[in-house]
């Protein structure tokens, strides 16, 4: 019987080769967005799962507010893990990650490479995450200082393979030239994680105080015992602030208890985040990696769903359109003994078949697509992933499930047809039916109207932190990586470089406004005694004479660093932010203080305060910040004129490699690095407009099948209509008028959904843009405009039929 189903299915579909070709097109559109899409919501869900004991492992979060500065952290103290170890038995074991100093120069022969992916580690790294040895004992493998766990991928950059490079050494370029002993190498980590390191050098070998409650640099993780609940181990945090931390806090400041600290407007707190839900849920300061975002997740898996569903509701739409031409078969085989139930299958069967015809087509779609879903998603998914045995299932079964899902109304509206009714020609879909089909096409627009606002207003925010005032300029300035060059041949080498005609000025730049640049936070107080009260936290740079002219910062009042005044050492320049905070009226010559390593008072003198400028994204309010002399030499900015950029590139790097033979040449533009700080929004922006160009072309397609079936209806009636003087005008408003009114109905709905949506979003950032009336209006115009020239064609075509052929048969 099934065989028979599927064998009259097939000679259906042949016989109706049009109605076919536009089905599976449409369901192999829809099909292979859903399965894209599914495969990076999957990738962004499996972080950091791979780990045997991820459920059990948690971070230290930070949560400081201190004299106005709120400050949300991915990091903690150094000794703190340990001390949760020592003094709660429900930790099981701890880990700590050092990777503030961001790269490290390895030698490879007689060159350097500069490597990122690289952290100081405990020795208990390998007790904690699961990260398999090719070779060597994981278990001492950082024991001992000067030694170095290295990835598959780098034993085979520097010594070819796995087993060659155990018992070797590598030359980096710090602390006199450091050699570390590689003592094992591991697998390559999955690149769902939230870390992906290639070097874990011994944490002896940082070069750090340590001991300090107050200093937090490490990313502490711990691992809990079964059964431990990670909640109610919070509140011993209050314990560990009281015993450890307050104690050290009133060497420098005069504070008694947290109620009174907090009772200022401060807070000070901890707490564990459970490690496998850092990914999607954690957009703190100092994180370790960029971090995905459960709101874009959640969209893209309701834009994949609603894609589909448009995809299905184009197959009913289309499959309806058809029904005056199944109608007579319908009654034939009703009339011959057929069974109702036997014609829904076989209605579904042919569904069915469409879906599988369909779904091999959008597997052929989503292997020639992936390459670009993967560039614009910043993934590295592989074709090979769908052959997983649980997305295999998924695959398999998806076509019967899209079938079903898509056939089952037009299977139970054709297999309702009365026999003797259909033979006399007559048809009557009913009230019931039309509504039903109606409600369909404005589901379809309502979801494109959304899926184009949210485009629109993605494209507008990234096009307003483009232009909005930051108070730099970010344009022409190069920005040119030290490391590896000894100090007083960094001086010669910018002096060298300021004086190219096509550079404007020079400046070291170690801290930069973008928010992969370094940051150091300093607390400070309006008096020698610092107390709750008068202490405030701040950003604190260290620039050199032509830091402001070389990024393109302004004075508000006051004046700027001067070889002319020797007092400078001792002087300060504040931002706004900084000066609101301090509480000063007029600080212009005004003295704050910090404290030393030995917990003595420094004193500065504030000589200018520079307006208010974003040194971090615009999703923040501009924090406090300062300025003092002093040394940043790693990186150098320079500001240039020249329309030869590639000219004026290739003098500076041969000037570099002059001076430092062997080292590598790393740039970047400062525009373009800023801009990496919304590469996520801008790869959500194109990833949107894509599938809600998809989303447009997939339901005008069901706005074409519709279309189709109300002409297909109306025949005799445009027939009539013609005959006594209608023009072709007339008929093609009469056809499209009740669908102009299904889509300025989808628009009503649609409306305040996306305002809702897209509000939301925005609330994410500082600095956004309003939600002008025009940008809905112009979504509702442009799908007006679209829907009208879906509908032109048919109804086009109906007006000009000859009405003779709609009429001889009466």
């Amino acid at each position: 019987m099934i065989r028979n189903y599927f064998k009259i299915a097939w000679r259906n579909l042949l016989k109706n080769k049009g109605f076919t070709a536009i089905n599976i097109i449409g369901l192999s559109l829809g099909i292979g967005c859903f399965i894209m899409i599914s495969m990076f919501v999957i990738d962004e869900l499996s972080y950091d799962r791979y780990h045997e004991n991820a459920d059990r492992i948690y971070r230290i979060d930070s949560d400081i507010i201190f004299g106005g500065t709120e400050m949300s952290m991915a990091v903690s103290s150094d000794p703190m893990g340990e001390t949760l170890k020592n003094d709660y038995p429900e930790v099981e074991e701890y880990v700590r990650f050092y990777a503030s100093q961001g790269s490290k120069l390895i030698k490879k022969g007689n060159e350097y490479i500069n490597e990122s992916a690289v952290a100081h580690a405990d020795s208990t790294l390998f007790n904690v995450f699961t990260l398999p040895a090719i070779i060597g004992d994981t278990s001492t493998a950082l024991n001992e200082p000067n030694t170095v766990v290295i990835s598959e991928t780098a034993a085979k950059r520097y010594f070819g393979s796995a087993e060659l490079a155990m018992g070797e050494m590598l030359e980096t370029d710090d602390n006199d030239k450091t050699l570390y002993k590689v003592t094992a190498v591991i697998e390559d980590m999955p690149q769902n994680s939230q870390f992906n390191f290639d070097f874990f050098f011994s944490m002896a070998n940082v070069d750090y105080t340590f001991g300090n409650f107050l200093s937090h640099n490490f990313h502490t993780y711990v691992l809990l015992k079964e059964g431990a609940d990670y909640k109610a181990f919070n509140k011993n945090f209050v314990k560990v602030i009281d015993k450890y931390l307050l104690p050290q806090a009133a060497q420098f400041m005069q504070i008694k208890s947290m109620e009174e600290f907090e009772e200022s407007g401060n807070k000070l707190e901890y707490s564990l985040f459970p490690f496998t839900d850092i990914h999607l849920h954690s957009s703190r300061g100092m994180e370790l990696g960029a971090n995905g975002n459960i709101q874009y997740v959640i969209i893209f898996s309701a834009a994949a769903l609603f894609i589909l569903l448009i995809a299905c509701i184009n197959f009913m739409n289309l499959t309806t359109a058809r029904s005056s031409g199944r109608a007579k078969e319908v009654g034939i085989r009703k009339v011959l003994g057929t069974e109702k139930k036997s014609l829904i299958w076989q209605f579904l069967t042919e569904s069915i078949l469409i879906a599988i015809l369909a779904l091999f087509i959008s597997l052929l779609f989503v292997w020639l697509s992936l390459g670009w879903f993967n560039t614009i998603s910043g993934k590295e998914m592989l074709i090979s992933s769908l052959l997983n045995p649980r997305f295999l299932i998924f695959i398999v079964l998806l076509p019967f499930v899209v079938g079903t899902l898509a056939g089952i109304y037009p299977a139970f509206f054709l297999s309702s047809f009365r026999p003797i009714t259909v033979l006399k020609g007559k048809m009557s879909t009913g009230h019931k039916k039309n509504t039903l089909r109606n409600v369909l096409v404005v589901f379809q627009f309502a979801t494109s109207i959304i899926l184009i606002v949210g485009t629109i207003v993605i494209y507008k925010q990234l096009n307003h932190i483009q232009n909005s005032n930051l108070g730099f300029n970010k344009e022409q300035v190069l920005v040119v990586s030290n490391s590896g060059i000894p100090g007083e041949t960094r001086q010669t080498l910018k002096n060298d470089i300021d004086q190219l005609t096509e550079v404007k000025s020079a400046s070291f730049a170690g801290y930069l406004p973008v928010a992969s640049s370094s940051r150091n936070d300093t607390t400070f107080s309006t008096e020698t005694v610092m107390t709750e009260a008068n202490g405030f936290n701040m950003q604190y740079w260290r620039i050199d004479y032509n830091y402001l002219e070389t990024i393109g910062m302004e004075m508000k009042e006051g004046r700027n660093f001067s070889r002319e005044f020797g007092s400078d050492s001792t002087a300060i320049i504040l931002n706004e932010t900084a000066v609101k905070l301090s509480g000063l009226k007029e600080p212009i010559g005004k003295k704050i203080y910090s404290t030393d390593q030995n917990n003595n008072p420094i004193v500065h003198t504030i000589i200018g305060v520079v307006k208010n400028f974003n040194y971090a994204s615009l999703r923040k309010n501009v924090g406090a910040l300062s300025f003092k002399l002093g040394n940043n030499s790693w990186e150098t900015a320079y500001r240039f004129q020249t329309n030869d950029i590639s000219g004026l590139l290739a003098t500076i790097k041969n000037k570099y490699k002059a001076a430092a033979p062997g080292m590598p040449f790393k740039y970047e533009f400062l525009d373009e690095a800023f801009d990496d700080m919304y590469r996520q929004e801008r790869r959500v922006g194109t990833v949107a407009l894509a599938f809600a160009l998809l989303a447009i072309v997939i339901a005008c397609l069901g706005l074409f099948g519709l279309a189709t079936y109300i002409a297909e209806q109306r025949t005799k009636e445009i027939g009539i209509r013609k005959v006594l003087g209608a023009s072709v005008t007339n008929i093609v408003r009469m056809l499209s008028t009740d669908f102009v009114k299904l889509v300025m109905l989808a628009f009503v709905i649609a409306t305040p959904i996306a305002w809702w949506f897209m509000n939301k979003w925005l609330q994410d950032f500082a600095y956004r843009i309003e939600l002008n009336w025009w940008i809905f209006a112009v979504t509702g115009f442009v799908a007006l405009i679209i829907a009208l020239l879906t509908l032109s064609f048919q109804a086009i075509r109906a007006a000009i039929a000859n009405p003779v052929d709609s009429l001889k048969t009466e």
